[in-house]
């Protein structure tokens, strides 16, 4: 199971590159691993026949019992064969379908693959998490394929409404698993099943959360708005996602929870009710619609409605039919779809008021259309005819409730046929006053994937009782009914057939009378959902855009009160109502006086910020703080800490200064005396409610520490550094998601700032015909030698002499060339030295990175450019893809970030021992390094080159395609 669900990612990757070079011819290839998934399913078909199933589980964090679990019985064999079937028809239908030339083709077939893989690891899940991330795998591959036209407007709209509907669903599913989980004590899903937890509010809440899903999933009202928009996206999606496939994943939800929380109180109002009116209301608008696609996709939404209303219903007899009825709904459905899609390349329109003699002209397609679309309006000898009998039987002989929304399922029986006749009359028919529509000829490859699937409607309709084995080990799951009924073309005449023909008759009348039906549905049209939906997010926009103009001012000293004041309220209402400090050890003021020497002079330099007018007195007295709580992690004993803390709040430092060259001197808002006042109280309460808080956690403490543990931990694998090893062995996860975290804040914000190309190579000395930026912006001195008198006699630096004389200091070149080496050395050695003395992969990084401040400081940015020729993003990916690379070398222990250490000997060195967290630590560091080199370079380099590009002292080439930034 596992690798047929892998194949499809897998060749899905590599769509792309297969479609460049094969064309269309791709979509072949790409059909293999579906139809693999169907010829597996065939062979399983016995044993989920016979009630048994197939399972596979692989337990990734055994610890806390986090295990992903397949499962194949009948349901989800009835599933794969639909899922992977049609899925790989369709595949065979794009070959003929597009062009070569086709744009993006590439990332449709790897998007349209991908989706069948997620599909069918989506229906062979057997556990609720399981589920749910396939689940939110397909809305993510369904939005990329309606919105694959992303030139156009309607497409893109249909996409992000596909994409907020369902995912609001999803999430609202998500709190359900998790109540039902809890509830259960599992999350597998064929024990919950079996075993099902007691009906309480939680789990009838949960159950509300869960069909909440599934019914935005398949487009059940009110979510129903968004499946006849995704008409936008290619025919082929359509049949696929739409027919057979992600519409079927809300109805196989229900049909799978079904046999076990159907009982509960709120099951079946929701389902009955909304089921029968979603049948009602979608086949009504069909009725009055001319594109032949959304004819069909509102006949959708309306056979959702009555497989949801089916597979809800909670009784064996509905149960086998619903299953039926998902078999012969992707049968007939899918291939009416593709026909459409044959049509429309064939004529050029699927306006059925402009199409006339196509039947004549294509009377192959024609017969196709014809035979899905009998099977649709449930004409015997079809499968539609079998499973919409069973529905009829199922309901006649149910409750109240269930007659009732058997009246409901006869009315929109007639609907369906009404839109089938309609469909079939506007694509082919021959119709007075319009011209017969030219098409062209249509191939046997092109029309074959469809007419294979209406011939499997036909032949299993005489055929049904062949399944009736596979289904009704489905059904068999609810409870026994008195008089089970078993599929079977014919039953003989009886009420059921009595019904189908007032359905036919009824359909027939409306198709005749179509046009006063199509006038009068017009004039009682109620709002569209989907204009509902648009006023809605228009609503929403202006709402935000109003409290933004209200809140955001502008001010960040506000912004910041704001959320300090917030925070003090919430921690105050707190503390005042739990009263936690009661029996709380009592704080110690500090366990050595220099502390609070230290924390005074900390505070003091804090409280000095709120009075400074100058941007950089205010960055230096940061500055100050931070150094201040690096020098209390030295006298507390922190020395790992400490050491990070200085490198941050240097690299920090620097970077604000950076900054500031593009800033005003002085701060531009102005602020009132009384407000300058209150901003030391508030910091105050801010800062001691926070102290407070800090002890009343550490207080209230009630195991040991982990501590000790840790360091015996530690010890016990020779290592000496508790801390080191915490980040890159213990808390490596942590780390990892950390690292990926910087790497993207960085990345964001400097591309934000300044949009420059990070595909630019190094910066040329000879794009520079006049002074640069650091000499541009200063006032020469008559004072000052000039010529050759004021220059130092040697370059110390690469790039030195493209400095203006009054801007080189030769003492700091001179220190700039003594310790760039040695500051990297000892980066080296931090990185190294880190699992027995302080240090590791970010500090090392942070040092690197302040080697290279030092270079560019001294000696501008083109001394920058010499001393790291490389751009920041190959640090930063090849930082990140080590670091990934050494956690997922543990799997092949059993689970990621899994240690590693070799132990060797060399003639020279002795014994040594080189361990995976050092490789993951390395990873950390060319990570970091390149992080900092990234800010350096927007924030420094470019604001230079930004200044020159200003003042005209670049060449041609140094414009924005050299990587300046960009306006």
């Amino acid at each position: 199971m596992i690798a047929l669900i892998v194949a499809h990612f897998a060749l899905a990757a590599c769509a792309g590159p297969l479609v460049h070079r094969l064309g269309r011819r791709g979509f072949v290839v790409l059909a293999l691993p579906p139809a693999a998934a169907t010829v597996w399913a065939f062979t399983r078909w016995n044993t989920a026949a016979s009630g048994g199933a197939d399972t596979w589980t692989w337990e990734w964090i055994p610890d806390y019992g986090v295990t992903l679990d397949l499962r194949l019985d009948a349901l989800a064999e009835l599933m794969v064969l639909l899922a992977a079937g049609v899925g790989a028809l369709v595949l065979l239908y794009c070959a003929s379908y597009f062009t070569d030339d086709t744009p993006q083709l590439g990332r449709f077939a790897g998007n349209l693959l991908a989706f069948a893989g997620a599909m069918l690891a989506l229906v062979l899940a057997d556990d609720l998490i399981t589920l749910y991330v396939f689940w939110e795998l397909t809305t993510v591959f369904s939005y990329l394929l309606i919105g694959h036209g992303s030139e156009h407007r309607h497409s893109r709209r249909s996409a992000l409404q596909a994409l907020v509907v369902t995912t609001f669903g999803g999430l609202a599913m998500l709190v359900g698993f998790l109540i039902l989980g809890q509830a259960a004590g599992t999350y597998r899903i064929s024990a919950i099943v079996a075993d099902p937890p007691e009906a309480t509010l939680a789990v009838s809440i949960a159950v509300v959360l869960v069909l909440c899903g599934a019914l935005s999933k398949s487009a059940i009202w009110p979510f129903s708005m968004w499946l006849p928009n995704a008409m936008a996206a290619p025919t082929p999606v359509s049949a696929y996602l739409h027919a057979a496939a992600m519409v079927k994943a809300g109805v196989y939800l229900v049909a799978r929870l079904a046999p076990a929380f159907a009982d509960v109180p709120v099951w079946k109002p929701v389902v009955l009710v909304l089921g029968g009116a979603t049948m009602l209301l979608g086949g009504w608008r069909a009725l009055r619609l001319n594109d032949l696609k959304l004819v069909l996709a509102y006949g959708t939404v309306s056979q959702l409605g009555f497989l949801t209303l089916l597979a809800g219903t909670g009784n064996r007899n509905a149960a086998l039919a619903a299953v039926a009825m998902i078999l012969a709904h992707a049968l007939f459905k899918a291939p009416l779809f593709l026909v459409t899609g044959i049509v429309d390349h064939a004529a050029g329109t699927r306006d059925l008021r402009k199409l006339s003699g196509v039947g004549r002209s294509l009377p192959h397609v024609a017969g196709v259309a014809v035979l899905a679309a009998a099977s649709m309006a449930a004409l015997p000898p079809l499968l539609g005819f079998a499973a919409k009998e069973a529905a009829f039987e199922a309901l006649l002989h149910g409750s109240a409730a269930e007659r009732w929304a058997l009246a409901v399922v006869v009315a929109g029986s007639a609907l369906t046929t009404a839109y089938t006749l309609r469909f079939v009359w506007g694509a082919f028919a021959r119709k007075r006053d319009v011209p017969d529509t030219p098409v062209h000829r249509v191939g046997w490859a092109f029309l074959a994937p469809p007419a294979l699937l209406a011939v499997l409607g036909l032949v299993l309709g005489p055929g049904v009782g062949w399944t009736d084995r596979l289904l009704g080990a489905y059904a068999d799951t609810f409870p026994a009914e008195p008089d089970p009924y078993h599929l079977a073309l014919w039953h003989g005449f009886g009420l059921a057939l009595l019904l189908s023909a007032v359905a036919w008759a009824a359909g027939a009348v409306l198709f005749l009378g179509r046009t006063r039906v199509t006038r009068l549905s017009r004039r009682i049209a109620w709002p569209t959902a989907d204009s509902v939906f648009g006023h809605l997010l228009l609503g929403q926009e202006r709402l935000a855009l109003q409290v933004t103009g209200f809140i955001q001012r502008g001010s960040l000293s506000v912004y910041l009160a704001t959320t300090l004041l917030v925070m003090l309220g919430g921690q105050l209402a707190v503390l005042m109502v739990d009263t936690p400090w009661v029996g709380a050890v009592r704080p110690r003021l500090w366990d050595n006086p220099l502390q609070g020497a230290v924390a005074a002079l900390t505070c003091a330099a804090a409280l000095l910020c709120l009075t400074v007018r100058r941007r950089m007195k205010g960055v230096v007295l940061a500055g100050l703080t931070g150094y201040g709580t690096a020098l209390l992690f030295v006298v507390q004993g922190a020395p790992d800490l400490a050491l990070t803390q200085f490198c941050v709040e240097t690299v920090a430092m620097i970077v604000f200064v950076l900054v500031l060259r593009r800033m005003p001197v002085h701060f531009q808002e102005t602020v009132s005396i009384w407000r300058r006042a209150s901003r030391i109280p508030v910091a105050l309460a801010a800062a001691a409610t926070v102290g407070v808080g800090m002890w009343v956690a550490a207080a209230a403490r009630t195991a040991e520490p982990a501590g000790t543990a840790m360091v015996q931990e530690v010890a016990d694998h020779g290592l000496k550094d508790v801390v080191a090893t915490i980040l890159v062995d213990l808390r490596a996860w942590d780390t990892m998601g950390e690292s990926a975290v910087l790497a993207a804040a960085a990345v964001g914000v400097t591309s934000l700032i300044y949009l420059h190309r990070r595909s630019e190579g190094s910066m040329a000395q000879e794009e520079l015909q006049g002074r640069t930026a650091w000499s541009l912006s200063a006032h020469h001195s008559s004072r000052l030698p000039q010529g050759d008198d004021a220059a130092p006699e040697r370059g110390w630096l690469a790039a030195g002499a493209t400095l203006a004389p009054e801007h080189r200091s030769i003492v700091f070149e001179v220190v700039a060339r003594l310790l760039f080496h040695p500051i990297l050395v000892l980066s080296v050695y931090l990185l190294f030295c880190a699992e027995s003395l302080p240090g590791g992969g970010f500090v090392a990084g942070l040092v690197a990175g302040v080697a290279l401040i030092t270079r560019y400081l001294a000696g501008g940015r083109f001394e920058l450019a010499e001393a790291a020729p490389l751009q920041p993003g190959l640090f930063t990916g090849l930082g990140l893809f080590i670091s990934t690379g050494v956690g997922l070398l543990g799997l092949g222990e059993g689970t990621v970030l899994h240690a590693f250490t070799y132990y060797g000997h060399l003639p020279v060195f002795g014994k040594y021992h080189l361990s995976t967290s050092v490789l993951f630590d390395f990873g950390v560091y060319l990570l970091v390094l390149g992080v900092v080199l990234d800010i350096v370079r927007a924030l420094g380099a470019k604001v230079d080159r930004q200044i020159e590009r200003a003042a005209g002292v670049l060449t041609p080439d140094g414009g924005p395609e050299a990587g300046g930034p960009l306006r």
